[in-house]
């Protein structure tokens, strides 16, 4: 058996066998918007991940795959504290409907491009009381106003699907 079962993580698939079920099989992911409100719950800043990819530095949301067996109130809080610390104190949503669904393709053109699987991504808004600092993946954890967001220069430091994700809060919370 190639799976490590553990009671605190639940069953992960090795290297080898997660290529295989990419390779065959939708990914379903989790994508969050982290957002500031004010006391009246109009958007006051967006945060985003600065991030290295490869040999490119890229702005991005956090995110990340659901597990087996996980909820995705669960996989929401896991990503968030994997990769804003345990002190952002996220106001996971009472429900679970994400307010966007993200396609990822292998293939270019096909729509969002994700060069190693073909992947679901359901996206949230959610609102952080506390401290975010970016985790080790990460170089750096930065808010903008809804002001700066809607700017070319910064939606272009962004992949493609997050670029668009971007837009997709901020019409969903009036700011577009």
């Amino acid at each position: 058996m190639n799976e490590i079962d553990s009671a605190d993580m639940g069953p992960w698939l090795s290297p080898e066998d997660l290529e295989f079920v990419r390779g065959k099989v939708p990914m379903v992911y989790v994508d969050i918007v982290p957002v500031r409100l004010d006391e009246f719950g109009k958007l006051e800043a967006i945060g985003m991940l600065l991030c290295v990819t490869g040999d490119t530095i890229l702005r991005s949301f956090p995110s990340g795959r659901v597990l087996f067996h996980e909820g995705l109130r669960e996989a929401l809080a896991r990503h968030i504290e994997k990769d804003l610390g345990p002190m952002a104190l996220p106001q996971i949503p009472a429900a679970t409907v994400p307010f966007a669904v993200g396609e990822y393709f292998p293939t270019p053109g096909a729509g969002y491009l994700d060069s190693r699987q073909h992947a679901v991504a359901l996206s949230y808004i959610v609102p952080m009381q506390g401290d975010c600092n970016p985790g080790s993946d990460s170089l750096e954890f930065t808010w903008f106003t809804p002001g700066d967001a809607r700017t070319r220069e910064l939606q272009a430091e962004l992949g493609e699907g997050h670029a668009a994700l971007l837009r997709q809060a901020l019409a969903q919370m009036g700011e577009l």
